[in-house]
């Protein structure tokens, strides 16, 4: 089985930027179907499982991952963010570094269904709130 497609909810996506502590353009695919875990376990991709995210795999490139709409345009220009919703061709690679040996999930092509746009951090902070410490 070379490639397969899932559907999956995103998060953390750094699709055109460096992840500063990883050094790769990445995203965790999260909440992952039973059939999703299974024919991806059967391509010997480890399938990890953590609270708010559940059943969830990272995706790591050296180049940035071109995401789509349902249309086939680049989504360009777009931040998008955590549960944003995508049907994923999803490949592997197989790698070696210092003496050791895994598989890894490679995007081979990400349709992004659902944009929830990237707020930023910051909250904006009205002075005259009378909660303020």
């Amino acid at each position: 089985m070379e490639s397969i497609k899932i559907k999956a909810k995103m998060m953390w996506p750094f699709l055109d930027k460096v992840n500063e502590m990883s050094g790769a353009y990445q995203v965790d695919l999260v909440d992952l179907s039973e059939k999703a875990i299974k024919a991806i376990e059967e391509m010997g991709i480890v399938v990890k499982f953590k609270e708010g995210k559940g059943p969830f795999i990272t995706c790591k490139s050296q180049r940035p991952i071109h995401a789509f709409d349902e249309g086939g345009s680049k989504l360009e220009g777009r931040t998008i963010g955590n549960d944003s919703e995508a049907v994923v061709v999803l490949g592997y690679y197989d790698w070696t570094f210092k003496g050791k040996k895994g598989r890894s999930p490679s995007i081979k092509k990400l349709v992004v269904t659902k944009v929830v746009e990237y707020a930023g951090a910051g909250a904006s902070v009205d002075e005259e709130d009378d909660d303020i410490l």
